[in-house]
């Protein structure tokens, strides 16, 4: 597993996966991750199979959210005014 993905600026679910599947990988008994991370053997072994089969685009979240309603300069305005505030 790449360590420049865990290392990035990732979603925490995506970290627990990404992690999980490095320490399955590495050799770490599934109980003991399942103990640490606090998921099941199963977690583990549907994301270790998902990333040995399709790779590390697979950790991933497949939503990114809604669409926000306010434009890049209104966003920009309501955090300016946040700070002075």
């Amino acid at each position: 597993m790449r360590e420049s993905f865990i290392k990035s600026d990732i979603h925490a679910r995506e970290l627990k996966r990404a992690i999980a599947v490095r320490m399955a990988i590495s050799g770490n008994i599934y109980h003991e991750i399942s103990k640490i991370w606090r998921v099941s053997n199963f977690f583990i072994c549907y994301w270790k199979k998902q990333f040995k089969t399709k790779g590390i685009a697979e950790i991933k979240l497949g939503h990114k959210g809604s669409k926000g309603y306010l434009t890049a300069l209104q966003n920009t305005e309501v955090i300016e005014w946040l700070k002075n505030k």
